[in-house]
């Protein structure tokens, strides 16, 4: 079992483009969008540690050099430079980047890839389809049929489609499809409510559905985020009822994330076929408690259901520490649980890569 596997990162955004002072870096090591007390800084936690520890090599720092001199390390190194060195080291065969997050000062996916190494495809996020089409004015009586269309193109070099709706409404939706008089009804409201962000619950649900209609892997963020979410109505046991009910759809679901309902979603990848998780965004920001989110993923969740991510936005230390901590963690889980041989190459092979590959429909490199 080789801790140099290449790994492909199903789920994960472009990261700063520039140089970062300190306040910028911490900003990106925490999901909140506040600073932390007067006098205390993000480096504190298990996130920063780890960055520290792991990511200061390879900007030619010696492990676990103080915040101040990290800082003042990669703000001398540039941007580019800092990108190159942690992209590069990730060891990363493919990027599926979720696009509906960043700006210009994000690095486009042609960068992600000459700075990985890596092949880089694109998933597209449904909610900013539907936003992207409301700026153009379009009315609500038009809005079924524009979206459906705008979709269609946007999809068709894409990969997977991925909905937040976690974020905007919550998991405990209706699981139905709704009915075009209903999907007139919402967009109506929302097209005439002065409001950039689709949060309607019956627009979101019509999202998901035309989602599925593409025929492309759907992914739903699950579990911790930023404060935008309520976490009790992110647990994905919530999903059962939706799960349910696009069973017969055709693509596969991937509930992202999960933690720290992760058991809940390896439940649900265990008894339907079509249902796949991972437990990216959690790994680095648990450190060195990475390899028993995984065992406790891994009780319930087959071998060929779990695939990795890092989720990583905003920082390259992110893919780093991703790819890093989820190879020692996998392999600690597997020794720990006495898999060893060919066996534990081959499930190491699946989660790593092979299941995505299988998943996305993505060629052998």
């Amino acid at each position: 079992m080789s801790l140099d596997a290449l790994l492909i990162d199903h789920h994960c955004h472009a990261v700063a483009r520039g140089a970062l002072d300190r306040a910028e870096l911490e900003s990106l090591l925490t999901e909140s969008d506040r600073p932390p007390p007067a006098g205390c800084t993000t480096f504190d936690s298990l996130l920063g540690i780890a960055v520290r520890q792991r990511c200061a090599p390879a900007l030619g720092l010696a492990a676990g050099v103080d915040p101040a001199e990290y800082a003042a390390r990669r703000g001398e190194l540039g941007g580019e430079e800092a990108n190159r060195r942690l992209l590069g080291a990730a060891g990363l065969e493919a990027l599926l980047v979720d696009t509906g997050l960043g700006g210009d000062e994000m690095l486009g996916l042609g960068e992600l890839g000459a700075f990985s190494g890596a092949t880089v495809r694109e998933v597209v996020r449904l909610e900013t389809v539907a936003e992207d089409l409301a700026a153009s004015g379009v009315g609500a009586a038009e809005f079924e049929g524009a979206f459906a269309e705008a979709l269609r193109r946007r999809a068709a070099g894409a990969v997977a489609v991925k909905s937040i709706i976690a974020y905007r409404h919550g998991l405990d939706f209706d699981p139905r499809p709704p009915s075009s008089a209903e999907v007139l009804k919402a967009a109506g409201r929302w097209l005439t409510g002065g409001r950039s962000r689709v949060q309607d619950g019956v627009l979101l649900r019509h999202l998901l559905w035309e989602g599925l209609a593409t025929g492309l892997p759907l992914q739903l963020h699950t579990g911790f985020g930023d404060p935008d979410e309520d976490l009790a109505r992110c647990d994905p046991a919530l999903l059962t009822g939706f799960l349910r009910a696009c069973a017969d759809a055709g693509p596969p679901v991937l509930l992202l994330h999960c933690y720290p309902y992760h058991r809940h979603a390896a439940y649900l990848a265990a008894v339907m076929p079509h249902v796949y998780l991972d437990v990216g965004l959690a790994i680095p920001h648990v450190g060195g408690r990475a390899a028993a989110v995984l065992a406790e993923t891994l009780e319930l969740a087959p071998f060929h259901k779990l695939l990795y991510s890092s989720d990583a936005y905003g920082l390259a230390e992110l893919y780093l520490l991703g790819a890093v901590i989820f190879r020692e963690s996998l392999v600690d889980v597997l020794e720990g649980l006495a898999i060893g041989g060919r066996d534990s190459d081959r499930i190491v092979a699946m989660i790593g890569s092979g299941n995505a590959r299988r998943v996305y429909r993505l060629a052998e490199p």
